[in-house]
């Protein structure tokens, strides 16, 4: 008889946690001859996926926001562009971006993401070495087009991708560690701007050209590296053996929600007609925009100080690198409390504080701190955002869709950011910092009610599930497993 081997989950309950389904790691066994290391294993797979994603992540912010850097060693100069002009170049970039996200998460559930997005990103590099070559107005924007149409699929699609090999409270941390590279994009972005800078007149082209040329040869180079670097899903890695491959399909059968994971549009449409997927998306809003605001303008506020432009790029970078330091730490306060919420109160309250400070003087001291809090409040918010909206749908293409309308709604206030900060209000740029407050403003109290609202679902939920003569059978959760979310086993994030 063929021996098969069995693996078994064993779950204790832990009263003071919010999701009953949760357990921790340590409770997750192999029984029989299994001798693998569980926390060993996590961090395996921790060393072979988010190093990678996140340089995929630090290239994708610097390609979109290089343009700043550009523009301030004489970008609008030499290619004669007016402040309208200039804002149109950064606004139709997002304007693009939001259209392809969703399109491009399902492209990518259809098929591979090993193959997806390495693709997507050897097209970027390309329109970014091709942006090096423009020559007026309309070239930019038909290169800023392309560049919004091929970088769409990266954050969602990765944002959904990590939902597919960690838990729920492990994923936000995970998420956090990866859009940490744009806060080091930030950061490192103007230093190599400052560097690359110095090639000004080589080969007949200006140093804002070689910006682009180089950073798009970059990118290309590591997207055909990606074609090797990454992989699927757990169960086709090959780092992972048959064993460990069952292991971690166990695993994430303790968040298993239960719904379908089939892909049928009804789900596509699910995704689109939740109320609940908007008011995250609202809310990835009003924590992106300000997060566009301060990756484009950071350089020219800095600027305003009284700092040249050379000097500013060097001093816009120590508030991205304390932004890199609050949003991982928001990750992993989020995953250890499992709590969304409150976390995006808190650090949203933060990001008000540092743009009131630069809206209320024109000290400068007061103004570069106003930077530091401003950058260390809204960076924190994009992964929690975004792991929160994720974790409350029920089944995977619904998942994945959602993730892709709470991203693409959120990039749709890059367009806003890119006209908020004209040149003519300089500088003190009333209308720019109130608008950024307002948005963090509007997350603080959509955060605070999503909290109130998905907590008294779970009280319903569990009032409906205790009133019940058996436990959920198997064959009634096959039944309903098309309902999504709304069955009564799903439990909401708060």
């Amino acid at each position: 008889m063929e021996k098969h081997e069995t693996f078994h989950v064993e779950e204790k309950v832990i009263p003071a946690r919010e999701h009953v389904e949760y357990v921790e790691s340590s409770s997750v066994s192999l029984e029989g001859p299994s001798t693998i290391n569980e926390k060993a294993l996590i961090r395996r797979t921790d060393y072979r996926l988010v190093p990678w994603l996140s340089l995929l992540y630090l290239l994708s912010f610097l390609d979109r926001s290089n343009i700043g850097n550009a523009n301030l060693f004489g970008l609008s100069k030499h290619l004669k562009l007016t402040q309208n002009q200039y804002s149109c170049c950064l606004a139709v970039f997002f304007a693009f971006y939001v259209l392809f996200e969703v399109p491009s998460n399902m492209c990518m559930k259809a098929w591979r993401p090993s193959m997806w997005l390495p693709l997507i990103m050897l097209a970027w590099g390309v329109v970014m070495i091709g942006m090096g070559f423009v020559k007026n107005f309309e070239g930019l924007l038909v290169a800023r087009i392309f560049l919004g149409i091929t970088e769409a699929g990266l954050f969602p699609g990765v944002s959904f991708y990590l939902t597919q090999w960690y838990r729920r409270y492990e994923i936000n941390f995970r998420i956090a560690l990866f859009f940490s590279a744009a806060t080091a994009a930030g950061a490192f972005g103007g230093l190599l701007a400052r560097l690359i800078n110095e090639m000004d007149g080589v080969a007949g082209y200006h140093g804002w050209q070689w910006i682009f040329i180089l950073e798009g040869i970059v990118t290309v180079f590591v997207a055909g590296a990606s074609f090797w670097m990454l992989f699927d899903y757990p169960d086709t890695a090959r780092f992972l053996n048959a064993e460990e491959k069952e292991f971690v399909k166990a695993r994430l059968a303790l968040d298993n929600d239960g719904c379908s994971q089939a892909f049928k549009y009804k789900f596509v449409k699910d995704a689109f007609l939740d109320w609940k997927v908007w008011v995250f998306a609202a809310m990835f809003q009003g924590s992106l925009m300000p997060v566009y605001c301060f990756s484009l303008f950071a350089p020219t506020l800095t600027a305003n100080l009284g700092y040249t432009a050379a000097k500013a790029q060097l001093m816009s970078t120590p508030p991205y690198v304390l932004a890199a330091i609050t949003t991982v730490a928001a990750g992993y306060m989020s995953d250890r409390l499992q709590k969304r919420g409150i976390v995006a109160i808190v650090f949203a309250a933060v990001g008000a504080l540092g743009f009131t400070l630069l809206l209320a003087t024109n000290i400068p001291g007061v103004n570069y701190a106003g930077l530091h809090l401003a950058a260390a409040g809204v960076y924190p918010l994009i992964p929690v955002v975004v792991s929160w909206g994720s974790n409350n749908c029920g089944g995977s293409l619904k998942k994945g869709v959602a993730t892709a309308i709470i991203v693409s709604v959120g990039n749709a206030g890059g367009v806003i950011s890119s006209f908020i900060y004209p040149a003519i209000e300089k500088p003190r740029y009333f209308k720019g910092h109130g608008i950024n407050i307002a948005y963090c403003v509007f997350v603080i109290f959509s955060a605070a009610f999503m909290t109130f609202y998905l907590g008294n679902q779970n009280k319903k939920k569990d009032a409906r599930n205790a009133a019940r003569d058996h436990p959920w059978t198997a064959a009634e959760r096959a039944e309903h497993e098309d309902r999504g979310d709304d069955v009564d086993w799903f439990r909401y994030t708060i």
